[in-house]
């Protein structure tokens, strides 16, 4: 996808759909718990208060499987994320299935900080991959605003 197709406002909100897809079927119970927790936060302060930065271990993790930091990832790529961390936490290989949960709680933590930083209001319109986590979130959790 090209960089001049995302500016449109349709493809924001194709992609955005994209997200609610991901959030129909089987939610594996690590992402609700996430998902809750940050809904939770949200619905109490209006916004994620909490303002944590990534660990070294953190980004060395989401190095492990190429994932790029949530500021840096667009729409699409977080989808795609979204979609292997399903996946991921439902694998029988444990090593595997940890390492979902704990990007998932990462992918929060930074979620967090963006938003409770007002990194939204100056934010490039490519690197917008926050808005389809936030949806995932509001789509999944039972305490959506």
């Amino acid at each position: 996808m090209g960089l001049s197709s995302l500016s449109s406002e349709n493809d924001k909100f194709s992609l955005l759909s994209t997200s609610q897809l991901l959030a129909k079927g089987e939610i594996p119970a690590s992402h609700r718990r996430v998902a809750d927790n940050f809904m939770i936060i949200k619905k109490i302060y209006g916004q994620p208060i909490i303002n944590s930065h990534l660990t070294n271990q953190d980004r060395q993790l989401l190095a492990k499987y190429d994932f790029n930091p949530l500021e840096y990832s667009t729409i699409k790529q977080i989808n795609e994320e979204l979609s292997f961390l399903k996946k991921w936490s439902k694998s029988l290989e444990t090593e595997l299935q940890k390492d979902a949960d704990k990007i998932m709680e990462i992918r929060a933590k930074e979620l967090k900080f963006l938003l409770s930083s007002r990194y939204t209001a100056i934010s490039n319109e490519i690197y917008n991959g926050y808005l389809a986590l936030e949806k995932y979130f509001e789509d999944i959790s039972k305490y959506s605003c």
